[in-house]
C-alpha cells in the first residue's frame, strides 16, 4: 500500500528509526509466500515511477523520498470469525530479505529510502497528502 505524504516517521522504543520530512511516499510493504526477488524489483520500479505526486509527477521525476515499513498485516484474512489469520503472510525469514531487496532496488534506482525496523512494534506517524492511498500490485 502506498500513501502520498507530506511527511512521515517511524519510532521504535522512543527512537526515530526512519523519517521523511518533505513530500514523498510511505510504502507499507507486505510479502506473501510466493513473492520473489524479481517481483520485489518490479514493484520497486513501479512505485518509483508512480505518477501520484503533485502535478502528476513521480518520485523519480522529483527525487522525492520514500519511507518503507514492513507490514505483514496487509495479508490478514478476516473472512472467518473475529480473529484475523496471518497464514498468507510470509514468515520473517522469507519476508525480511524481500523487504531489504525492495529497498536496495529503490536505492539502486536513485531513491532516498528510509525504513522502519523489521519485526519491531513501530509507531508510524504520517500526514497523508490528498489523501492519496493506493494498493499497488505487480
Amino acid at each position: 500500500m502506498v500513501q502520498r505524504v507530506s511527511h512521515a516517521s517511524v519510532v521504535v522504543d522512543g527512537e526515530t528509526v526512519g523519517a521523511i520530512d518533505k513530500p514523498g511516499l510511505l510504502v507499507l510493504l507486505g510479502a506473501t509466500h510466493t513473492d520473489s526477488p524479481a517481483e520485489a524489483e518490479k514493484l520497486a520500479g513501479k512505485i518509483w515511477g508512480l505518477r501520484i505526486l503533485d502535478g502528476e509527477r513521480s518520485c523519480s521525476d522529483v527525487g522525492a523520498p520514500l519511507l518503507v515499513v514492513s507490514q505483514f498485516t496487509l495479508y490478514a484474512d478476516t473472512r472467518k470469525g473475529r480473529r484475523p489469520s496471518w497464514s498468507a503472510a510470509a514468515p520473517g525469514e522469507v519476508a525480511e530479505p524481500l523487504v531489504e531487496h525492495f529497498c536496495t532496488t529503490l536505492r539502486g534506482l536513485g531513491a532516498t529510502v528510509e525504513t522502519g525496523r523489521f519485526g519491531a512494534h513501530m509507531d508510524v506517524s504520517l500526514v497523508n497528502d490528498g489523501p492519496v492511498t493506493l494498493i499497488v500490485e505487480v
